[in-house]
C-alpha cells in the first residue's frame, strides 16, 4: 500500500463511464475490469449513483446492504488508491444520495446531497443532506458535492479558516447530468473554480438510462478555470489529471480574492 505525502500533490483519475440500470452487481463487476486499467493513481472518481444509474424511485433499487462500500473499500486497499463516488443508500427507512471518499487505509467519509433535483422528483423520496464536508486526504483538503449542487454556489463556498486561508483546495463534482443541459454543466464548473480559487474535477457519465441521455462533459480545471484533461462527449473514458498544492498556494497568495468574501 502507497502513501501520499503532502508535498507530491495529487494524481487524480476522472471515470466518465456508462451504467447499468438498476444493477449493482453488474455495474461493479464492470468496474472490477476497469480498475484494472487504470495504473499509477492516487484517486479514483466514478459518477453519482455509479452502482445504478441515477433513481429517483429508490425502493427496491438503493442499496441496503452495503455492497458497494465494501468494495470501495475492498478495491482501495487492493489498488492503494482512494475511490470516490454517490450510491443510492437506503439507510434507516430513508433514502440518501450519498457521496463516498474511500481511503486505502479503510478510512470513509461521506456526504448526503443537500440539493436534491426536485425537477425529478428526487426530493419526494430522498432525504437532504444538513451538513457540508470538508475532508482531508494526503495534504489536500477536498470538497465533496453532487450534481444539482453545483447550481447553488453558497454550497461550494470557499471559507476561509481562522489562519486566513481556504478551507478546501480541491471540489470534486460527480453527476448524472443530462446532454440537453450539458453546456450549464461545462459554464457552472468553470464558474465554481474561479470564484472558489480551486482545482475542480467533474465527472459526469455517459449512456442511457430509460429517462435521459448523458454525453459524459467530465473534465479537471486549475483555479483559473483552464481546462487540465476534458473527456470526450458522448464516449467511455479513463483519464487522469495532477493536482498541484504548489502551483495553488502561490496563486491565491499573489491574488488573495478569497480575503475579500462579505458574508450576508
Amino acid at each position: 500500500m502507497k502513501f501520499l505525502l503532502p508535498s507530491q500533490g495529487m494524481k487524480t483519475t476522472l471515470m466518465q463511464i456508462d451504467l447499468v440500470w438498476g444493477d449493482p452487481d453488474a455495474n461493479r463487476r464492470r468496474n472490477d475490469e476497469r480498475l484494472k486499467t487504470v495504473g499509477d493513481t492516487d484517486l479514483v472518481v466514478f459518477p453519482e449513483m455509479f452502482s445504478t444509474g441515477f433513481v429517483t424511485r429508490p425502493a427496491g433499487i438503493a442499496e441496503k446492504d452495503g455492497a458497494t462500500l465494501d468494495w470501495m473499500k475492498t478495491r482501495a486497499r487492493e489498488y492503494g488508491f482512494a475511490i470516490a463516488g454517490s450510491i443510492a443508500t437506503e439507510e434507516g427507512g430513508k433514502f440518501y444520495n450519498r457521496f463516498h471518499f474511500v481511503e486505502p487505509t479503510g478510512k470513509v467519509t461521506s456526504y448526503d446531497k443537500r440539493h436534491l433535483f426536485s425537477y425529478s422528483g428526487e426530493d419526494l423520496t430522498f432525504t437532504p443532506g444538513d451538513r457540508r464536508v470538508v475532508l482531508e486526504y494526503a495534504g489536500i483538503r477536498i470538497l465533496p458535492q453532487i450534481c444539482y449542487d453545483l447550481r447553488f454556489p453558497e454550497t461550494g463556498r470557499n471559507r476561509l479558516l481562522p489562519s486566513g486561508v481556504p478551507d478546501y483546495d480541491l471540489a470534486l463534482y460527480v453527476a448524472s447530468w443530462p446532454v440537453k443541459r450539458v453546456d450549464a454543466w461545462s459554464a457552472l464548473l468553470k464558474a465554481r473554480a474561479i470564484e472558489n480559487q480551486c482545482f475542480l474535477i467533474g465527472v459526469n457519465r455517459v449512456g442511457t438510462d430509460p429517462f435521459c441521455t448523458y454525453t459524459g462533459a467530465s473534465v479537471a480545471l486549475d483555479p483559473f478555470g483552464k481546462t487540465l484533461v476534458a473527456c470526450l462527449p458522448g464516449k467511455e473514458e479513463v483519464v487522469q489529471a495532477e493536482i498541484d498544492l504548489d502551483s495553488l498556494a502561490a496563486y491565491r497568495a499573489s491574488f488573495p480574492v478569497l480575503k475579500d468574501i462579505i458574508a450576508l
